[in-house]
């Protein structure tokens, strides 16, 4: 049996990325870039600081704050997040447009000094190393066929932690993946599976 909702508009999607006047930025955000390949450091340095925001919290409460985050984090151009300060680190927990957890903070601007000690591209090549086979993942049919951690995800975690980032769990790496197209994680009958398998080859 499909897992798929379909919403008003007649299109099949994963549930979670339904049509509703109340979670339209959450289609949005399944139809045009959930799972889709994400490559570029700062690209990526950007989607790892905001899964690690998200953890404990919904995906939607950082998702409506990326404006926010954005302008907060220069962009998230690693170079310039590793210049952060003390005082741009208690700037931060004065501003609204992000979500103000110390901890949160201090480990972004952390990753951001321990990315740009690398080469460039050594971030992205380093995370897409544990992309999984593709041809060897079954298909997920429903949401209870997908896992919140994988080996691959803890491996990574793993890695990442040996080298210094923080907030960087096997979960927290495993939402990474799926979001930046590492796996596809749409469902069978979802609209947009295909359009991501085409792009990830």
């Amino acid at each position: 049996m499909s897992g798929v909702s379909t919403a008003p508009d007649g299109v099949p999607r994963c549930p979670w990325g339904m049509e509703s006047a109340q979670m339209a930025d959450y289609r949005a955000y399944h139809d045009t870039e959930w799972g889709l390949p994400v490559h570029g450091d700062d690209a990526l340095f950007e989607r790892m600081s905001l899964e690690a925001f998200q953890s404990g919290l919904s995906w939607i409460t950082i998702l409506r704050r990326r404006p926010g985050f954005r302008a907060a984090f220069a962009g998230f151009r690693i170079p310039e997040v590793a210049r952060f300060t003390d005082a741009d680190a208690e700037r931060l927990l004065g501003d609204p447009g992000i979500i103000r957890n110390r901890a949160k903070i201090a480990a972004t601007i952390n990753n951001a000094k321990v990315a740009a000690a690398l080469a460039p591209g050594e971030l992205d090549d380093l995370i897409w190393s544990y992309a999984p086979d593709r041809a060897a993942r079954p298909v997920p049919r429903a949401l209870s066929d997908l896992q919140p951690v994988t080996a691959e995800s803890t491996a990574l975690a793993k890695d990442l932690k040996k080298r210094g980032f923080r907030f960087v769990g096997p979960t927290t790496a495993y939402a990474m993946m799926q979001a930046c197209g590492l796996v596809n994680d749409h469902l069978a009958d979802c609209h947009v599976r295909d359009a991501v398998e085409a792009a990830a080859a």
